[in-house]
């Protein structure tokens, strides 16, 4: 079986669980959060939508870096709209999808780097950014979204299991 085989079921699964928790993403309260030094809703949710981008960035680039010498950084993404939440993240998906199917087993084995300001965070094979860079942090994040729409008596989706507010 192709890696990118064994893929694409958990990268459907994770982004669809992930897309029915944006859905509930309160448009009302832009800048709450949990603490001081939480992210606001608003930015939290756009990390999200922006993460699948990452995916695609792994397997179509050599590298890549927040913020390159002499260029502006990469701007993040904070969700105005719901819409555009939404929008952003489906387009996001879609990309990184359509990349990782196309990926053979050698191109998902090559090394791909993570820079900022010049400096590298890491080099690892494409194959483990997109467990790391993309799934695992995506989960993570949808994990403290979770808590945000908790905290916000939003109610909660399922997510591998029924949650407090809905049965299977």
């Amino acid at each position: 079986m192709a890696i990118r085989d064994a893929l694409l079921p958990e990268f459907d699964h994770e982004m669809g669980t992930t897309r029915k928790t944006l859905e509930r993403v309160p448009e009302g309260k832009p800048d709450w959060k949990p603490h001081t030094k939480s992210m606001t809703i608003a930015r939290l949710a756009g990390h999200l939508a922006e993460l699948p981008s990452l995916g695609a960035a792994a397997l179509q680039t050599e590298s890549l870096d927040f913020a390159p010498p002499g260029a502006p950084p990469r701007q993040s993404l904070v969700m105005t709209s719901r819409k555009q939440l939404l929008e952003a993240f489906d387009q996001n998906v879609a990309t990184a999808r359509a990349a990782i199917a196309s990926a053979s087993d050698e191109h998902l084995m090559k090394i791909w780097t993570l820079q900022i300001g010049g400096k590298t965070l890491f080099s690892m094979p494409r194959v483990a950014v997109l467990r790391t860079l993309l799934m695992n942090h995506v989960i993570h994040h949808r994990g403290q979204l979770s808590v945000y729409l908790r905290m916000n008596d939003v109610p909660v989706p399922s997510i591998y299991g029924p949650s407090a507010d809905e049965a299977m």
